[in-house]
């Protein structure tokens, strides 16, 4: 989805801070709602479709961990929510996590990295595509079966997430960053763990004696490629 039509729900009751908030993601174009209180804002929530929701937690009438848990029992559609709160011990954020949210931010914040967390949200949330085909490789992932020619392969979850991403973003790059952000969201564990994910995918899907599909530029990211497609 373009970032001109992420339609965000903003519930804080500081008027400064979400009036910063509202007025930042208007100017990029984003199309923004604001509740000053848990009961409006879990009323917007439940009724119209978001695309992220950034929630205090510290709200009037209802709290944003019991809003959070109510959103989550009642939304016939779900998004993803980004917690804000000026707390940030780990038993905070572990209860946030607990009722159902999706990111934390602790204040104060700079509104630039509110958007990246915005932007990355909503990229862990995309709905995948049915079936996925560069060249010889094909994906299912509705039953997550993944053939390389008449040949089918076995790979562990993140290495099935990691396929779905480059597959996705084909002829494109993966860059290191968006591994571990769609993968491990703000707990990204050493780069030794992702190459060693790298190098577990390619020996699953590289034919023997060929070149590997997945192909790196120093600085860039990886991407997939084919020795029957041409980019």
């Amino acid at each position: 989805m373009d970032v001109k039509t992420l339609k965000v729900l903003v519930i804080e009751d500081n008027q400064d801070l979400a009036a910063n908030i509202t007025d930042y993601l208007s100017e990029k174009e984003y199309s923004v709602d604001y509740a000053m209180d848990g009961v409006t804002g879990l009323h917007l929530a439940l009724n119209v479709s978001f695309d992220v929701i950034i929630l205090d937690i510290m709200l009037p009438k209802i709290d944003g961990i019991s809003l959070c848990q109510r959103y989550r029992q009642e939304a016939e559609e779900q998004a993803p929510i980004l917690m804000l709160t000026a707390r940030d011990t780990i038993d905070d954020k572990l209860s946030g996590f607990a009722a159902g949210a999706d990111d934390y931010l602790v204040k104060p914040f700079s509104l630039r990295e509110l958007e990246a967390r915005i932007k990355a949200l909503k990229r862990r949330h995309e709905p995948s595509v049915a079936m996925l085909q560069v060249g010889d490789i094909s994906v299912d992932t509705g039953t997550r079966k993944v053939r390389v020619s008449n040949r089918e392969v076995y790979l562990n979850k993140t290495c099935f997430s990691m396929l779905v991403m480059l597959m996705q973003a084909a002829p494109n790059y993966v860059s290191r960053q968006e591994f571990e952000d769609k993968l491990w969201g703000d707990f990204p564990p050493g780069s030794d763990v992702l190459r060693s994910h790298i190098y577990s995918l390619r020996k699953a899907l590289d034919e023997k004696g060929e070149a590997s599909c997945i192909e790196t530029a120093r600085g860039i990211g990886f991407r997939i490629t084919n020795k029957h497609v041409d980019y």
